[in-house]
């Protein structure tokens, strides 16, 4: 079957995500209850509303649920996943934390590359893992 052939259309998003690493380590933060995959970890981002840019939404995103700055955008990966409801196309950057979290709306913390979970995390993010864990062997 191909994708033409879906009866059930699904609804398509456009979603940023970033890698914010700091000593070897990376920034993740859990979906809040109540949310779609709640209680994961992911790399932090979000929706890209249809006035901003990727880089705006990202930066938005992040001080929203992080009180945290960021500068130095610049694109990592695209993964396109589909979740039985959503198809979504997220684009993920690397970018430089100014300063740490602050009132945040999310648990967060900082994890080495090498103890990210695959089974803690939503599926769109497992390819985030898997290039930065060939990046880090490279």
């Amino acid at each position: 079957m191909s994708a033409s052939d879906d009866a059930s259309p699904r609804r398509r998003v456009l979603v940023v995500a970033a890698i914010l690493a700091r000593e070897g380590r990376v920034l993740l933060t859990r979906r809040a209850e109540g949310k779609h995959l709640a209680g994961l970890w992911e790399f932090p981002g979000g929706k890209v509303e249809e006035w901003e840019t990727p880089e705006t939404a990202l930066a938005r995103e992040i001080r929203e649920e992080l009180d945290l700055e960021v500068d130095s955008l610049a694109p990592f990966v695209f993964v396109h996943h589909d979740y039985p409801e959503t198809r979504i196309l997220m684009l993920v950057y690397r970018g430089r934390p100014v300063g740490e979290p602050g009132a945040a709306t999310l648990p967060w913390r900082w994890v080495p590359v090498s103890e990210l979970d695959p089974a803690s995390m939503p599926a769109a993010d497992l390819p985030i893992v898997d290039a930065l864990r060939s990046e880090a062997a490279a």
